[in-house]
């Protein structure tokens, strides 16, 4: 079977969760008998393809996906979207719902997105697809902290977050949240996807905070980081459950997640989650990550056990190419 992976153009100038997991898609489906293409608009290959996987739905992507529909492709589109009545005010709602209503499947990441994203559009159930997020199996093996300590001159204990800086990703409220920690360093590692914003972080946290730039997803160096922090802290307005925060999970690492999306169907009760909104509920989740739960060993064989890791989460995946052929 060949798919045709395609996304928005400007997706791969600030790479986050949705640019890697179209990369592990591509990756790891390979195992799972699905040959997979990169779109190139210089030479397409639309009628060459099994299947059409778009991915996001970012405004003007209706007009890629209608296209597909055209030529008499199966469509299939990856969400990554967490909206509810009281935010759709905030999306082009029209838009993305005639995208998703040429699309054959609608991938989302959890069952309360596909619930949700069903009754906000007014769309049949079955039209959407789970699919979980998963984490490399590097992620579950061992780094030693000093890899990242030495390598970026950090010795003092300090809380970790992974992301791009922008709002969405809500590092000005832990900026804020951070001075209830002034033993502790932030160190926030990721693109400077707004650029004000990030300025805006720098100012606030003043010495407390350490920019260490952008680490490829596969280098030693990010999963270093992980063993190293005190705690791993993702205070996003919204998760759908974020990358980051499974990562630094499988690594047995303290976390502290936002409580908006789809982040208790996959953590449970096996991470802290905090209110975005609310700095001081931002405090108390820290507090009660950094308290002792556990070896990290014993949080890193509990997450492999739950088996989030791109191999066995992308047979969903493949039975839903395979069921559009």
């Amino acid at each position: 079977m060949k798919v045709l992976f395609a996304t928005y153009p400007m997706a791969f100038h600030t790479p986050g969760g949705g640019e890697i997991q179209l990369l592990a898609y591509r990756k790891h489906l390979p195992a799972h008998g699905v040959d997979v293409t990169l779109f190139d608009q210089w030479n397409p290959r639309f009628l060459e393809h099994d299947v059409v996987h778009f991915f996001s739905c970012v405004g003007g992507s209706v007009h890629f996906c209608n296209f597909v529909k055209q030529l008499g492709l199966p469509l299939v589109v990856s969400s990554s979207l967490w909206v509810t009545e009281e935010t759709k005010h905030l999306y082009p709602i029209g838009e993305i719902h005639h995208q998703f209503s040429l699309a054959d499947r609608v991938v989302a990441n959890s069952d309360i997105e596909c619930e949700t994203l069903a009754r906000i559009f007014d769309l049949p159930r079955e039209k959407f697809v789970t699919v979980l997020n998963g984490v490399e199996e590097s992620f579950y093996e061992p780094v030693a902290p000093e890899l990242f300590r030495n390598e970026f001159k950090i010795h003092d204990r300090f809380v970790l977050n992974v992301g791009n800086i922008e709002p969405r990703k809500n590092q000005l409220a832990l900026v804020k949240a951070m001075k209830s920690f002034p033993e502790l360093k932030l160190v926030l590692i990721g693109h400077q996807r707004d650029p004000e914003y990030a300025k805006a972080c720098f100012a606030e946290g003043g010495d407390q905070v350490i920019y260490a730039g952008t680490l490829a997803h596969d280098s030693p160096a990010l999963r270093s980081a992980y063993a190293a922090c005190e705690v791993f802290v993702l205070p996003s307005t919204l998760e759908t459950p974020g990358l980051a925060a499974l990562e630094a999970h499988a690594a047995g690492c303290p976390a502290a997640v936002t409580e908006v999306g789809s982040t208790r169907e996959y953590f449970g009760d096996e991470v802290e989650y905090l209110d975005p909104s609310n700095v001081d509920s931002i405090v108390d989740a820290i507090r009660r990550a950094a308290k002792p739960r556990g070896s990290r060993t014993m949080h890193a064989a509990e997450a492999h056990r739950r088996h989030l890791n791109w191999q066995t989460v992308l047979t969903q995946l493949e039975t839903t190419y395979r069921s559009l052929v």
